[in-house]
């Protein structure tokens, strides 16, 4: 499915992944393999498919990370955040929002029904 279309990327994943990198412990010995596949990930991203939310975005992303800790019971967590911000912005640019994270982008989509997450 994703080899026949245009995949679009944010900066906030582009941030979840270089996070990962600077926390890993260099001591461990898994983890000179997940940096070169972290790596790869990142150079196969195409400059002009990457993308960053709006200040706007952000602002909106924090009422709906907000509104799902109240109404939901979630503790609050930047993880959260991230994942509104995401949820906007895939909404905000029309692309369809691919997750394996049901429980939060469940929420986020009965929330604001109809913008394209796709659950696996």
């Amino acid at each position: 499915m994703l080899e026949n279309r245009i995949v679009n990327h944010s900066c906030v994943a582009l941030a979840e992944m270089t996070h990962l990198m600077g926390a890993l412990d260099p001591a461990d010995k898994r983890t000179a393999s997940v940096l070169k596949t972290l790596g790869r990930t990142i150079d196969d991203i195409p400059e002009h498919r990457l993308s960053a939310p709006s200040s706007r975005m952000f602002g909106e992303a924090g009422m709906l990370a907000g509104m799902v800790t109240r109404l939901c019971g979630q503790p609050h967590s930047i993880a959260l955040l991230n994942d509104a911000l995401l949820f906007l912005q895939a909404a905000a640019t029309g692309c369809d929002l691919l997750t394996g994270n049901r429980r939060d982008f469940d929420f986020f989509d009965q929330i604001i029904p109809g913008t394209g997450v796709i659950l696996y």
